[in-house]
C-alpha cells in the first residue's frame, strides 16, 4: 500500500473502527490503515462493533452503508440518539446523491463511493480523527469549567448568574440584598476560582456552562 496519512494527524494513540460485512473490503482497509502506522479494529456488522467497549481514546467509524439489516445510515441515526459523537466516515458501492446529501447532513466527515483512492481515504480518516481531537478537547474544557464551577458557594454562583444576565453589581447587590461590597467581594472569589481574567471572562464563562439562561 502506498497512501500516506495527512500532515497533521493525530497521535499513535488513535484507532479507527472498520463496519463492513464484506471481509476482503475489512482486510484491504485494514492492511492500508495499518500500513500508515494506524491501529485498527474490523467488524462485519454494527451488531459486533456495539458488542465492543470502545476505548477511551480519539476515534473514528468507516461505515459501510448497505449493510446486512441495520444499513448505516440507520445505524448513523441510532448512534445520534445514543449521544454517541464518534465521526464516521461512510463508504458505498452504490452511493448515490441522496444518500450522501443525507449521511453529511446528518454530521458524517466524507462519503467515498467504492472504488476509492486510498490516499482520499487516508485524507479523510485524518479529517475524522482531528475532528474527534477537537471534540474531545472541547469536551475536556467544559468538564473542567464545570468542575471549577462546582467549587463556588451559592451566593458566589448567584452573582455569576445575574451578571451573565447583563446586571451592574449595584443591580446585583440590590436583588440579593446585599451590599455593593460584598458582591464585589463573591465575584472576586468566583473569578478566582473559575480562573477567569477578566469580569467579561467571567460572563462568557457562564454563558458557556449555560447557567443562568433559564432564569
Amino acid at each position: 500500500m502506498n497512501g500516506n496519512p495527512s500532515s497533521n494527524e493525530p497521535g499513535k494513540g488513535s484507532m479507527v473502527f472498520v463496519v463492513d460485512d464484506d471481509a476482503s473490503m475489512r482486510d484491504a482497509l485494514s492492511n492500508l490503515l495499518r500500513s500508515a502506522g494506524i491501529r485498527v479494529e474490523t467488524f462485519a456488522s454494527t451488531a459486533e462493533f456495539l458488542r465492543l467497549p470502545r476505548p477511551d481514546c480519539t476515534s473514528c467509524l468507516v461505515l459501510d452503508v448497505r449493510l446486512q439489516g441495520n444499513s448505516g445510515l440507520d445505524f448513523q441515526t441510532q448512534l445520534a440518539g445514543s449521544n454517541a459523537t464518534i465521526p464516521i466516515i461512510f463508504i458505498t458501492g452504490h452511493g448515490d446523491i441522496e444518500m450522501s446529501v443525507k449521511a453529511m447532513k446528518a454530521g458524517a466527515v466524507d462519503f467515498l463511493a467504492k472504488p476509492f483512492r486510498e490516499q482520499d481515504l487516508l485524507d479523510a480518516v485524518s479529517a475524522a480523527l482531528q475532528a474527534d481531537v477537537k471534540r474531545r478537547e472541547v469536551e475536556r474544557q467544559f468538564s473542567d469549567l464545570h468542575a471549577r464551577y462546582q467549587t463556588l458557594t451559592t451566593r458566589e454562583k448567584e452573582v455569576m448568574v445575574l451578571a451573565a444576565k447583563g446586571l451592574m453589581n449595584k443591580q446585583i447587590a440590590g436583588q440579593m440584598n446585599l451590599s455593593e461590597i460584598t458582591v464585589k467581594i463573591h465575584r472576586g472569589h468566583a473569578m478566582k476560582k473559575m480562573h477567569a481574567k477578566s469580569f467579561a471572562d467571567l460572563v462568557r464563562m457562564a454563558q458557556s456552562l449555560g447557567v443562568g439562561q433559564d432564569h
